[in-house]
């Protein structure tokens, strides 16, 4: 009997004799450029595989091959992938749209901040090649939205994050040397006017040592600043100076100039951002792409990837002790660990959800880390900004593209103060 029941399960497909299987796996719903992976694909029928990324070469979730279910090919042809699906076409809105409304080098493209004011996004390109270049502005009068290069005055090298308070834009200067534009820069803060074009350096040191990148940055309601500081100006070339300091994340007051640090436990700390009402952080650590430091060696200007290391989303809760006056970081806890590449550009949306550029798209997470949506491009998304009257207007940009998002989901308001 035993025998005879081996022998016909050995003729059963193994894909059927799966129990749990989720089928089909991916399926259309709402507008026809949405898809939704049902259970999350918790169950995969065998054999399916996901190979490595390695190096600059990222595989997404969408290469997995699964050649028992066909219906798996259909993320690789839409705008929005939902993965909640409740939730998710709520954000979407009944008629999401994606538009890929500029291409541009293969440059890194950082730091955007909105200027409601005058209603224009002003964004920085990075190396490669390595170099003084100008930073761009999008004007969102005109429709179609138009391109340009501008230097401010003096010109800041290498904005790699920045964030909109007080009427001005505060970035976060990653890069440094001695002979930019005929004057010495280093990693720091900077602040430009956008009505004036001046800009004001607010830091570029920490008792002498050289900040590494000055990364990405966020001012909260009593004008600190938050940023993180890694390596990556080093194994990008945008520095001539190896890294000083150890990677971590720090608090600057501008108006005493006093500087904290507030967490040293990532190994290449990356996004920061704060929750809408001032009671969470989040950072990411993006150490699973990191690099050799040696002034010794200067011609080891490269980074690697390491699929097992860190590409993770930490949160943590904001101490703030109006009888001590400490501030700290407390209760850090892994938040998300990001399905594809790493979680670089950080921000969080007016409802609290976390959004992060991961790869070749954006990544949507609810307060508890888990991932409702995916807007999927085709090249490497660096960060983004919210836009327009009601901020739903989401603008993404990396390397290759600069792409408009319209959809339900709005952003923070820095125009006005955390509350």
């Amino acid at each position: 009997m035993l025998i005879s029941l081996i022998t016909v399960l050995s003729f059963i497909p193994l894909a059927l004799a799966q129990v749990g299987v989720v089928n089909p796996l991916v399926q259309h719903c709402g507008p026809s450029n949405v898809v939704c992976v049902n259970r999350y694909a918790a169950v995969m029928p065998y054999h399916f595989f996901r190979p490595d990324s390695f190096n600059g070469t990222s595989i997404p979730f969408s290469a997995t091959s699964v050649p028992n279910d066909t219906s798996f090919s259909l993320l690789n042809n839409s705008n929005f992938i939902v993965y909640d699906r409740e939730r998710g076409l709520a954000i979407l809105g009944a008629n999401p749209t994606y538009e890929k409304v500029f291409n541009v080098s293969e440059a890194v493209h950082e730091a955007p901040v909105y200027v409601p004011g005058l209603n224009k996004l002003f964004l920085s390109q990075l190396a490669p090649p390595a170099g003084f270049l100008p930073q761009l502005v999008v004007d969102l009068n005109k429709e179609p939205p138009e391109l340009s290069e501008f230097l401010s005055d003096p010109p800041v090298y290498a904005p790699n994050g920045g964030t909109f308070h007080k009427g001005l834009i505060y970035w976060g200067a990653s890069g440094g040397n001695n002979s930019i534009g005929g004057t010495e820069q280093r990693a720091g803060i900077r602040t430009l006017d956008p009505h004036t074009n001046k800009t004001t350096t607010l830091l570029n040191n920490y008792f002498g040592w050289y900040f590494n990148t000055v990364d990405d940055l966020f001012v909260d309601s009593r004008g600190d600043v938050w940023f993180t500081d890694p390596d990556y100006s080093w194994f990008n070339a945008l520095t001539d100076t190896a890294p000083q300091l150890r990677s971590q994340s720090y608090r600057f007051r501008p108006s005493t100039g006093q500087v904290w640090v507030i967490d040293d436990t990532l190994g290449q700390p990356n996004g920061i951002a704060i929750s809408p009402e001032g009671r969470n952080i989040y950072i990411s650590d993006t150490s699973s792409v990191d690099g050799v430091i040696s002034s010794a060696y200067p011609h080891l200007h490269a980074s690697h990837w390491n699929q097992t290391s860190a590409h993770t989303i930490y949160k943590y809760d904001l101490l703030d002790d109006a009888v001590s006056g400490e501030v700290a970081l407390i209760n850090k806890r892994p938040f998300y660990y990001s399905q594809e590449w790493v979680p670089d550009g950080l921000k969080v949306a007016q409802n609290g959800y976390v959004v992060t550029g991961a790869g070749k798209g954006v990544d949507v997470l609810d307060c508890s880390g888990s991932l409702v949506l995916r807007i999927q491009t085709d090249y490497v998304v660096q960060n983004f900004a919210w836009a327009g009257g009601n901020l739903t207007e989401f603008w993404l940009m990396g390397q290759g593209g600069i792409s408009r998002v319209k959809w339900e989901l709005k952003g923070q308001d820095l125009s006005k103060s955390y509350t």
